[in-house]
């Protein structure tokens, strides 16, 4: 069934004036309804990273200092606490076990630096 409308409208997306033939019709083209339904699917999802981060931020500041003393009185320390304390990544603490460097003892599936080794290294 075909239609005798010829209404003149405004893409919402890419804002062309296009001949619509029905009163429903938003955009000029299959291309611009696709790439407009992305656009706020992307917005979507950069305003719920924004929410959990604002959520993460009133509640990290908490954790960090009681990791960071848990951290401070340790006497051995697994790799991810070592990067921690010392304020590098994890491989870098691996490539310094691996290098020899840094001497751990695996324990189960960690390795635990002893904190006198890390502490040896800055003297």
């Amino acid at each position: 069934m075909s239609t005798n409308l010829h209404i003149p409208k405004t893409c919402e997306y890419c804002g062309n004036l296009f001949t619509a033939r029905t009163t429903v019709t938003r955009y000029c083209s299959h291309k611009c309804n696709s790439r407009h339904y992305k656009q706020i699917k992307r917005e979507e999802k950069v305003k719920q990273a924004l929410r959990e981060t604002h959520n993460q931020a009133t509640t990290t500041p908490q954790v960090v200092e009681t990791s960071t003393i848990n951290v401070a009185n340790k006497d051995f320390l697994s790799v991810t606490e070592a990067s921690k304390l010392i304020g590098v990544s994890r491989w870098t603490i691996q490539r310094m076990i691996k290098r020899g460097q840094l001497k751990a003892v695996p324990f189960g599936r960690k390795h635990i630096v002893a904190r006198y080794q890390i502490e040896n290294l800055f003297n």
